[in-house]
């Protein structure tokens, strides 16, 4: 019988090279909860087993396989096919020397852009990059050369950097593939990379901008065999769950998820939409770019080149009659007139918008040209939130923080206490951290809110308002997961402040 390959989804720690795990005869596969899953042909030496539970600090469940299987899983795990200092050898072997003097010349460029090691770089670095969980790819142009980070779960860490010389060949490698014009060097550029990646097909947001030292790039990673995150992972406590629920099933009216770039409010904006009945009624998006794919739902993606823009997208989508619209982003004034004007005309509109915290939406809106009494008829809910790192399951431990920094995060004095927080490990690489949960405040936009919205009420009138309903704010949140040991009160101060 022929096995199926086997598939390590770990990020193997350097003492573990394929000379290694072929003598000892196993490889770490993944974890299985709190556990983690090797594959072993024969007996396994205890040693090499000490060596395995202490770098990821779990148990271990041992899986038998045949040799070659074991020997073909081996080869998969580091064939990504070289590893990153082995290709960065052989990208210097390949800078001719007058480019590394600074000869900028177009045709050399292309040519070198071309070379098998940059263009394993490149594919490496994006395959890394993936199997880190990052969001983003930061190449960034300075003195010493291009830098290299990987933004993994909101924190930006350092890759290894390629040669100097190779700058320009490297970020003309991406511009190629974006089909950008590679000779244009002094104006920022945007464009995409569809690339597939093993099973999974990528989309790759390219933007380029000129700075002192060349050209830099930020790639965007959207998993589009991704599936959208379900409303219980969120990480809303439960009676805030509750609400927005009741909040995604009402029939008409604005519900908008506001936050800076990065903190999720698409994802929770998909998870609502997730809840309609998308057999039964029309449901339309407008996003930039479109992250996931939901079946029954027609989306359209912004296209400014092709003077497809949310505005432009929404005027023809309300002759389509929908009954709910998803809107990327509130960005302009006519983008929020037509969705004030949808929400006025019996559809269900959910958006998001740039603000610090939920009050700050009402503001916000105000500026975009609403008026004070459109936005208390049409706003049923603000949901302000950021994201935060979790703590590692697998090598969590109990602490006792300082009373001090205890009483700055929760806002009052506790005293001593025992939280949670990870020491790093192989499996979180050595961050103490693995995954991200939200952070929530949410508003609902009651009677009270809207009589006080519609004669245009001061903030901290709005604030007691919101305090007297119960509205718990974004660190008063964080600090309830801090107590449940799912984050860290550094994580809590880091994205909602002291």
């Amino acid at each position: 019988m022929v096995e199926p390959p086997l598939k390590s989804t770990l990020p193997l720690v350097e003492s573990f090279r394929p000379e290694y795990l072929t003598f000892y005869r196993l490889l770490p596969l993944g974890f299985d909860g709190p556990r983690l899953r090797v594959a072993v042909y024969g007996e396994p030496c205890d040693d090499a087993l000490v060596d395995l539970r202490d770098s990821y600090h779990a148990e271990l469940d041992l899986i038998p396989v045949s040799e070659s299987a074991l020997e073909a899983g081996i080869r998969n795990a580091f064939a990504k096919d070289e590893s990153t200092v082995e290709l960065i050898r052989d990208l210097e072997s390949v800078v001719p020397a007058d480019l590394a003097e600074g000869d900028d010349g177009v045709t050399d460029v292309r040519l070198l852009a071309n070379e098998p090691p940059v263009v394993k770089f490149v594919n490496l670095l994006v395959r890394e990059a993936h199997a880190a969980r990052a969001s983003d790819i930061h190449l960034e142009a300075t003195r010493e050369g291009l830098r290299v980070r990987l933004r993994i779960d909101g924190v930006l860490s350092d890759y290894a950097n390629p040669p100097r010389g190779l700058q320009a060949a490297i970020i003309s490698r991406l511009k190629l593939l974006a089909e950008l014009d590679i000779a244009e060097r002094r104006a920022p550029q945007d464009g995409r990379i569809r690339a597939r990646l093993d099973d999974r097909d990528l989309d790759l947001r390219v933007a380029t901008i000129p700075t002192v030292h060349g050209e830099s790039v930020v790639l965007r990673l959207l998993d589009r065999g991704g599936r959208p995150v379900g409303l219980e992972e969120l990480g809303m406590a439960p009676e805030a769950l509750d609400t927005f629920r009741r909040l995604a099933q009402r029939p008409h009216g604005i519900l908008i998820a506001t936050g800076p770039t990065g903190s999720g409010k698409t994802t929770s904006l998909y998870a609502a939409l997730v809840l309609r009945n998308a057999s039964e009624e029309k449901i339309i998006t407008v996003e930039d770019p479109v992250e996931y794919h939901l079946p029954g739902v027609t989306q359209v993606p912004v296209r400014t080149k092709a003077g497809v823009t949310f505005a432009t997208a929404l005027r023809s989508i309300l002759r389509h009659d929908p009954d709910v619209l998803m809107i990327g982003e509130m960005r302009d004034r006519e983008t929020a007139g037509i969705a004030v004007q949808a929400a006025m005309t019996g559809h269900l509109v959910f958006s998001t918008l740039h603000t610090n915290d939920a009050l700050s939406a009402i503001s916000r809106l105000a500026d975009l040209g609403v008026e004070p009494y459109l936005v208390a008829a049409t706003v049923e809910a603000i949901v302000a939130q950021r994201l935060v790192r979790r703590v590692c399951p697998h090598c969590a431990e109990r602490y006792h923080p300082d009373p001090a920094v205890v009483s700055l995060a929760a806002g009052r004095p506790i005293g001593s206490i025992s939280l949670v927080r990870g020491k790093g490990c192989g499996a979180c690489r050595d961050t103490g951290y693995l995954g991200r949960i939200g952070i929530y405040e949410q508003l609902v936009v009651d009677d009270d809110v809207k009589q006080a919205v519609a004669r245009s009420a001061d903030r901290p009138a709005l604030r007691e308002l919101a305090e007297a309903q119960g509205m718990r704010t974004l660190r008063e949140d964080g600090w309830l997961k801090v107590e449940a040991g799912m984050t860290t009160i550094d994580e809590v101060l880091r994205v909602a402040g002291p």
